[in-house]
C-alpha cells in the first residue's frame, strides 16, 4: 500500500525561472529525500538495468554527448554527467518541444540523499501555451514528475513492480489527483491565477494524467 499523504508531502514543489540553451526558461522544481546513500540513488538514475525497473527501458549512447530514448517516453541528449551529483539531459517527446531536465543529488544530514529535479522549457513557448490553454499542462507535467519520484522511491525500497502498468492502479491514480491539486496551489501562489482558472486547470490535469479507471493491477 502507498501512503499517499506522506508521499505527497515528501515533495517540495516550486515554479521558477531557469535558462535553457535557447535563452530564458520557465521551470518546475521538485525536491525530496530518499533514505539511502547518494551512490545508490545515482546508480538507480544512471544504470540502464535499474532504470528499466522503475521508469522504462532505456537505449542509446549513455555518456555525455550521446543520445538516449526511454521506451514509450521521452528521449534526448546527455548534456552533463558528473558522478554522483549531477545529470543533465535534453528532454523531448518525439518531435515535440525540446526541454531540459537536470537532476542534482546531495548528501543529507542523516545519511540520506536529497534529490532535486528541475524541468525547464523555453519561456516564450511556455508563456504562449499558458495564455492560450491555461496552466493545466504545467500541472499535469508536475504531476507526472511526482509519479516518477514515487516510482524511484518504491524501487529504492526494494519493491518490485511493472513500470509499464503500475500507474494504472487506483492508488497511483489517487496520488496523481492529489498531486495535481498540490501543483495547482503552487502555480496559483507563483502566478496569481484566479480560483476559477486554477480549478479548471486542476481538472484538466486530473483528466489527462489521472483519468478514472477500473483497472487495479500491479506488478
Amino acid at each position: 500500500m502507498i501512503d499517499i499523504v506522506n508521499h505527497i508531502n515528501a515533495i517540495h514543489r516550486e515554479i521558477g525561472d531557469s535558462p535553457v540553451a535557447a535563452g530564458p526558461g520557465r521551470s518546475l522544481l521538485l525536491r525530496r529525500s530518499y533514505d539511502t546513500s547518494i551512490e545508490d540513488v545515482w546508480d538507480a538514475c544512471t544504470s540502464p538495468e535499474r532504470i528499466s525497473r522503475w521508469l522504462a527501458p532505456i537505449t542509446g549512447d549513455l555518456r555525455p554527448g550521446g543520445m538516449f530514448q526511454l521506451e514509450g517516453n521521452a528521449g534526448g541528449e546527455i548534456l552533463r554527467c558528473e558522478e554522483p551529483h549531477l545529470l543533465k539531459v535534453t528532454w523531448a517527446m518525439g518531435e515535440g518541444m525540446v526541454t531540459e531536465v537536470e537532476v542534482r543529488l546531495s548528501r543529507g544530514p542523516d545519511g540520506d540523499t536529497v534529490l532535486e529535479l528541475e524541468h525547464a522549457s523555453p519561456a516564450e513557448i511556455v508563456d504562449e501555451m499558458v495564455r492560450t490553454y491555461g496552466p493545466g499542462g504545467t500541472i499535469g507535467i508536475g504531476g507526472g514528475w511526482d509519479i516518477t519520484l514515487l516510482g524511484l522511491d518504491r524501487h529504492l525500497r526494494g519493491e518490485k513492480f511493472d513500470p509499464a502498468t503500475w500507474e494504472d492502479t487506483s492508488e497511483v491514480k489517487e496520488f496523481a489527483t492529489r498531486s495535481c491539486h498540490a501543483w495547482g496551489s503552487v502555480i496559483q501562489g507563483a502566478w496569481g491565477t484566479s480560483d476559477d482558472d486554477i480549478a479548471a486547470a486542476i481538472a484538466f490535469g486530473v483528466q489527462h494524467f489521472a483519468p478514472e479507471t477500473s483497472d487495479d493491477n500491479d506488478g
